[in-house]
């Protein structure tokens, strides 16, 4: 039987590339979107790689009329709910929407799961959870200890799911912690298209490569890494994307709690990241030295071999094809998608 996965978030970085692994491994999709970080145009992009064009309802995860319209007209299996906010620092200024719409959303969307009779469910967490616990390799038995409202609400919503699970252990539920996603699907039709100034590191060195900005502050030369700058664990959003069609096959409408680390447990540094995007764009990348961010760890990576053992899942990319599927996306789309 054909499973029907509603994707909320779906027109997203992470939501979009997905769904097109999701149409690949023959799922049916309904994408639920509002667009406030990403365009419309991401359907077409879908259904230009795919041949399909999937199903789409607008509307705001915090809203049980705009969720009503998707279970009313489909036969929902699946849920993997990626919508939410997502910048570290928006959340540290604005902590009241990002509860609202991750916390509260996720809570108005569990319940109308639970009306419909729906409860397969695979939840877009992160590895901000942890916090800093003094080390640098994570596993899923590092204490949870965000430090930031966007981890804070990742952990309350994970809290969430522990405890809707316990009162009723006929729920299937997946949560994915990610470490750092990067790259872009190797068509460059679809990419990360950040609004404004990008908060993360790869999209800004990207739109330094491309011209269209000036150069790359490295916050901080001086941690005690290989080269003084601060270490990630990034991952290919080819391979995060499998994570989840992978995660889906192992609940399989089996009640159960999966909590998995998705990285690659390798770590590079910003100099390192640099100078491979360097090496994939052929362009040389301005940075300059900038004093340390508050709050920023000088380095942390996981150790997968958890997500091997339970969803038969580990990447297969590195940061060469990371690098060099960015550039293809930046250079084709050189201002992110067409409003």
């Amino acid at each position: 039987m054909q499973k029907t996965v509603l994707v909320t978030g779906g027109t997203g970085y992470i939501g979009s590339h997905t769904v097109v692994k999701l149409i690949e491994a023959g799922y049916k999709n309904v994408l639920f979107e509002d667009f406030s970080n990403s365009k419309p145009k991401v359907l077409e992009r879908i259904e230009q790689i795919t041949g399909v064009r999937p199903a789409f309802v607008q509307g705001d995860v915090r809203s049980l009329e705009d969720l009503k319209k998707v279970f009313d007209n489909w036969k929902i299996d699946s849920v993997i709910h990626f919508a939410g906010k997502k910048a570290v620092g928006e959340s540290e200024r604005e902590p009241l929407l990002y509860f609202s719409v991750n916390v509260e959303g996720s809570i108005v969307l569990l319940n109308t799961m639970k009306d419909y009779g729906v409860k397969e469910f695979v939840f877009s967490s992160s590895a901000t959870v942890y916090g800093d616990p003094g080390y640098d390799e994570f596993d899923e038995s590092t204490p949870l200890a965000p430090i930031n409202n966007y981890g804070l609400s990742k952990w309350m919503v994970e809290e969430i799911l522990r405890a809707t699970y316990k009162a009723d252990p006929t729920w299937s539920i997946a949560l994915l912690r990610y470490f750092n996603p990067v790259g872009a699907h190797p068509s460059g039709l679809i990419g990360e298209d950040p609004n404004g100034i990008p908060n993360n590191l790869m999209p800004f060195i990207a739109q330094v490569a491309v011209g269209k900005r000036e150069k790359l502050m490295v916050f901080g030369n001086d941690y005690p890494t290989r080269d003084g700058t601060g270490c990630r664990d990034y991952i290919h959003v080819q391979d995060l994307a499998e994570g989840h069609i992978k995660a889906l096959e192992a609940l399989n409408s089996k009640p159960q709690l999966l909590t998995v680390n998705l990285g690659t447990g390798n770590n590079t540094s910003v100099l390192e990241l640099v100078k491979a995007f360097e090496k994939a764009s052929g362009r040389k990348i301005n940075y300059e030295i900038a004093p340390r961010r508050a709050g920023d760890k000088a380095a942390y990576w996981t150790n997968p071999s958890l997500a091997l053992k339970l969803l038969g899942w580990k990447t297969k990319f590195g940061i060469d094809e990371m690098c060099a599927d960015t550039w293809k996306w930046q250079q084709l789309n050189p201002n992110g998608y067409p409003d």
